[in-house]
């Protein structure tokens, strides 16, 4: 039987020592007798737990001590409310940037609590590349981006200098590559993409936005609480915290951010210099913008694409299938997706056009 290679663009991969892992803890935690799943999460073990995620993703990114690291539920997607209804007063404004489907969902939960202007958009041509130059407001509160376009495959490789400071979602691209966090007051990531499963979300805040808001929230909606109790004000979610934590100790053992971003510089490489060498694929997206994540590619002059994604099956080689907005194929290279896989890929596709 082939090696099976997921290439999902999420939930995703994970590494598969961590999986491992994983599954131990389910049937007994840490030698404890019982399984992660039945733990309180105000127990010994869980808070400290907990506390170690917190601290290796401080590590990781070298976040400074005037941040806040939270892990919240809701998905990325409970954020795109919760961020302007906390720190963006009613008649504050903040500037948005629409590079991809999830950057204009966010668009939209934002215009609800303040005033939103959109200082860019590639809608036009199908999100197929990053705008350089657009001006920002006078007055911005803060600019929000999408670091990485899961379903379109571009990538900011360049952040943005900001008039008031960074707000991005990174759910595609966390932990892939080093980045300054002084340059940003929010960062936010769902977890199911690049560095465990669904169901936390990590929030990396600056500490004086948090209480700002003017608003009268509901308790589970207010940074301050989740702050104030260490993202315990309810039960988290702790297996997902978890393989969080076991992801991110896999991370360090493999030499961290930058040594991750080299890695994956050689696996896009290896995928996007063969959809160029081979005359059967093409790339739709402008070559600076094209993801490290995310490689989307379509037939040249057309073809089955069932029966290349069949082909591809057949190999071990599975979920290629493109976004239904896009179609062609898209495949999901995140941190956990080995070089082996991206190889065993480009040897389809040389096999395929060979027959």
């Amino acid at each position: 039987m082939n090696k099976i290679y997921n290439f999902s663009a999420g939930p995703a991969v994970l590494p598969e020592p961590v999986l491992k892992q994983a599954a131990e803890a389910v049937m007994n935690y840490n030698g404890h007798g019982i399984s992660i799943l039945e733990m309180s999460h105000r127990s010994i073990p869980i808070v400290e737990m907990v506390a170690e995620t917190r601290q290796l993703v401080c590590d990781a990114l070298n976040v400074p001590d005037n941040y806040k690291i939270l892990f919240l539920q809701g998905g990325a997607s409970l954020q795109f409310s919760m961020i302007p209804m906390n720190i963006l007063k009613k008649d504050e404004t903040a500037d948005y940037t629409d590079t991809g489907a999830w950057a204009a969902k966010v668009i939209k939960e934002a215009q609800r609590y303040g005033n939103v202007n959109v200082v860019c958009s590639s809608k036009d041509t199908i999100y197929n590349y990053i705008p350089k130059e657009f001006d920002q407001s006078d007055t911005q509160r803060y600019l929000h981006i999408t670091s990485n376009n899961t379903i379109y495959g571009t990538q900011w490789h360049e952040f943005p200098k900001a008039n008031g400071y960074l707000v991005a979602d990174m759910s595609s691209d966390i932990f892939s590559r080093p980045v300054d966090v002084n340059k940003f007051g929010v960062i936010y990531a769902g977890a199911q993409k690049n560095i465990g499963p669904a169901g936390v979300t990590l929030v990396i805040i600056r500490e004086d936005l948090i209480g700002r808001a003017e608003r009268d929230l509901p308790s589970m909606l207010d940074f301050a609480i989740h702050a104030d109790k260490d993202s315990m004000f309810n039960t988290p979610p702790v297996f997902a915290i978890y393989v969080v934590n076991r992801t991110l100790h896999w991370l360090k053992e493999l030499g961290g951010v930058k040594a991750m971003h080299e890695l994956n510089i050689f696996k896009a490489k290896l995928l996007y210099d063969e959809i160029e060498r081979n005359p059967m694929f093409k790339s739709p997206i402008e070559e600076e913008d094209r993801s490290l994540m995310n490689v989307p590619f379509v037939f040249a002059d057309g073809g089955d694409e069932q029966h290349f994604l069949d082909y591809c099956v057949e190999r071990g080689l599975c979920t290629l299938k493109g976004h239904r907005s896009v179609g062609g194929f898209r495949a999901s290279i995140y941190n956990a997706m080995p070089k082996e896989g991206v190889e065993a890929l480009v040897s389809a596709m040389r096999q395929y056009q060979n027959q």
